[in-house]
């Protein structure tokens, strides 16, 4: 079990570096395929909703980051990314309300902290 958290990690390290060298293609290959051995990997679907966000599949990252936090509910960064996604559609209700979420559950979060002010 151990050994494959590791090897989940070092799929989810390695796939956020392609992802900020643009290789979309890659990445999502690489996350459907662990996400098919494990479906409840919520960093998985978190950086999948990243990259079909990076690639304008907005609708399809906004469900994979709703998946994302409905697993790992009290991580701030990807509610972040959720609140932004949300934002990049015009669900500012949505939006606020998950930036709010985030304040309470990290109220340093300097992103959290810059963007709600759009919404008061």
């Amino acid at each position: 079990m151990n050994l494959l958290m590791s090897d989940s990690n070092g799929i989810i390290k390695h796939v956020v570096q392609i992802i900020n060298e643009g290789q979309f293609d890659e990445a999502e290959r690489m996350l459907k395929e662990l996400l098919g051995n494990e479906p409840n990997n919520a960093e998985a679907h978190h950086q999948l909703g990243r990259v079909y966000s990076f690639i304008g599949l907005f609708d399809e990252s906004l469900e994979e980051l709703k998946v994302a936090v409905e697993i790992l509910p009290n991580d701030p960064p990807i509610r972040v990314d959720l609140a932004m996604q949300y934002c990049m559609l015009g669900f500012n209700d949505e939006a606020k309300q998950e930036f709010e979420e985030v304040l309470r559950q990290d109220p340093n979060n300097e992103m959290a902290q810059r963007q709600i002010i759009y919404f008061r």
